[in-house]
């Protein structure tokens, strides 16, 4: 097996596998709609992973000096789409049953894979990981293998996220256990949010 493509697999495993605001996405999507929608926003985030591992490649030490001086101004954007997430999945615990049933805008897959494509695509620090990374390789970023290796290693990681999402929701099927999820799920949005924007 190629050594750059594993240094992606290493590399897409390191900044997919904490649990952030999208992971907590993913899993609450799978836990209340289905597994086909949660797989979709796992696969966009992957993806999202794999656009950044090729700008990365791409540009490196460019790219992350471009992004630098508006980094601030992406988390603000970050955090403000994260907590209108959390204020809609909030707002989704305390609907009557009847009312989910006829939403004017049921989740899809296609529209789960963008959302969070799109929301995953604001986050700067991603970018000037995988531009570090390639930058500590003395500039070999290894092409197309390392990406490839990122995009694996990630889409392979959001998808178990959303298969754990998934069972939780079979667990979860009332009402009451519904509301929960949706509430924890919001708070934790929410937290991660403001985690944005506030000093280390």
């Amino acid at each position: 097996m190629s050594a750059a493509f594993l240094a992606g697999v290493t590399a897409g495993y390191g900044v997919a596998l904490p649990m952030g605001a999208i992971g907590v996405l993913i899993a609450g999507l799978s836990a209340r709609t289905s597994l086909r929608v949660g797989a979709a926003a796992g696969l966009g985030a992957a993806t999202a992973d794999g656009v950044f591992a090729a700008i990365a490649v791409a540009g490196g030490a460019a790219v992350a000096g471009l992004i630098a001086p508006i980094a601030a101004p992406l988390r603000w954007v970050a955090a403000v789409v994260l907590l209108a997430i959390a204020a809609v999945t909030a707002r989704a615990a305390f609907r009557k049953p009847g009312v989910a049933a006829v939403d004017r805008r049921p989740a899809t897959p296609w529209r789960a894979y963008l959302g969070v494509l799109g929301l995953t695509l604001l986050n700067p620090a991603t970018v000037v990981y995988f531009a570090a990374l390639v930058l500590g390789r003395g500039g070999e970023g290894g092409g197309v293998l390392f990406v490839l290796g990122v995009l694996l290693a990630s889409a392979s990681w959001q998808l178990a996220i959303a298969g754990g999402g998934s069972l939780v929701g079979r667990w979860l099927t009332g009402p009451r256990g519904r509301a929960v999820t949706a509430l924890v799920s919001s708070l934790v949005i929410a937290y991660l949010a403001v985690r944005l924007i506030l000093p280390a």
